[in-house]
């Protein structure tokens, strides 16, 4: 599995929304904190926004919070807001490919793959995440 930078910048700056103090947060200090580039962080923050994973406020009192509980919001959820399916072939869906021959039992390996990731992922939640680093 291949994690984009898109994937692990949104993930770590949830995290840092997860333990940050009730409130809202600026971009500015989730891309310090987490070393990430503030333009880049900023398209993230407004697709995960989209996906209503945060909420933001405006102004000079403003920033991004979580918009549920971090039990709520599992890695899966983050990774289908700023990516899409969890898992394709070529970009499409396991189930649309077609192999012949002796690799015909390939495409039962990608689901099988795509399962595996999506039970890990959709049961790991930003709480989950945060746990781990304590």
């Amino acid at each position: 599995m291949r994690v984009s930078a898109k994937v692990d910048y949104a993930l770590r700056a949830l995290a840092e929304l997860a333990v940050a103090p009730p409130g809202p947060v600026k971009a500015e200090r989730l891309a310090t904190a987490q070393e990430i580039p503030l333009n880049f962080l900023e398209n993230i923050l407004l697709e995960l926004r989209r996906a209503e994973i945060v909420g933001s406020r405006r102004g000079a009192e403003g920033g991004y919070h979580l918009a549920k509980p971090a039990a709520e919001v599992s890695l899966a959820d983050v990774i289908r807001a700023v990516e899409g399916p969890i898992a394709t072939v070529r970009g499409v869906r396991p189930e649309e490919v077609a192999y012949t021959g002796p690799a015909a039992g390939l495409r039962d390996v990608w689901i099988e793959l795509r399962t595996s990731m999506r039970g890990v992922l959709e049961e790991t939640s930003l709480a989950d995440l945060v746990a781990r680093a304590r």
